[in-house]
């Protein structure tokens, strides 16, 4: 009597789901964890806002004004703050300007921090 081929191929596949499973789960209860051990679940929210601003700037603002403020498809900003305020800076970031720059990239404490320290860029 011979036996049939594919059986030890549905072992593995059976197997092989069960672990994906356990794993899955076992992810899923150390994120838990760590959300309960850090901030009620405001963990990544609450580093956000922390942040520097040179790297708030770098995620959100880099890709376009280039990581040295020196331009790239939007303007330079490594004088930025010669020309404007600190207000008229945080208006830009929180309303956009033109075509180019769209708005609310970066919000609240955020957008206040990183107008402040491009303000200081004179």
């Amino acid at each position: 009597m011979k036996k049939n081929p594919l059986i030890p191929f549905a072992w593995t596949a059976v197997i092989g789901l069960i672990l994906i499973i356990g794993v899955s789960f076992w992810a899923l209860q150390q994120d838990g964890e760590e959300s309960a051990e850090g901030n009620g679940g405001n963990g990544e929210k609450q580093e956000q806002a922390e942040a520097a601003p040179e790297e708030i700037y770098a995620q959100s603002c880099a890709s376009c004004h280039g990581g040295d403020l020196g331009g790239q498809v939007g303007p330079a900003l490594t004088a930025v703050g010669g020309k404007y305020s600190k207000d008229e800076i945080l208006g830009i970031i929180n309303n956009g300007k033109g075509s180019g720059m769209p708005a609310g990239l970066i919000q609240g404490e955020q957008a206040e921090a990183v107008a402040k320290w491009l303000s200081e860029k004179k």
